[in-house]
């Protein structure tokens, strides 16, 4: 990823101060490896720094998916990459995690709606906790 492409996206939502990035390779494979990236920016002057936060967060892993990357390695998609989950995963891989989900958990009591929504025959199941 351009590290200037950073700088500017922080500059067009207001970030005053040039942002800290950097990136380091946690594990290699043959096929590849898996490099962790780490950002942050001054608050100083912005009205909602979290929104800023998630557009520039949005931003970067929308590049990195662009560029054959995935916005997870072992910890998976999870709640705050959720949105990304149909990029990341096939539609069989989905159907997969749904058939695991229903055998482990039919009563839908753990996890739900944490990453993938499970259907009955009346719609969408609530946890029941």
């Amino acid at each position: 990823i351009n590290a200037e492409y950073g700088v500017d996206s922080c500059k067009e939502q207001g970030v005053i101060h040039r942002p800290y990035s950097s990136a380091r390779v946690t594990q290699r494979y043959d096929t590849g490896a898996c490099c962790d990236f780490y950002f942050g920016f001054s608050t100083v002057g912005l009205e909602d720094p979290l929104a800023v936060y998630s557009k520039l967060e949005r931003s970067a892993r929308e590049e990195v998916l662009a560029n054959g990357g995935s916005v997870s390695h072992h910890h998976g998609i999870g709640k705050v990459r959720s949105e990304f989950l149909e990029d990341t995963i096939s539609p069989v891989g989905k159907e997969a995690l749904l058939a695991v989900k229903r055998g482990l958990d039919p009563q839908n009591i753990f996890g739900s709606g944490n990453l993938i929504g499970v259907v009955g025959p009346t719609g969408a199941i609530k946890s029941k906790l």
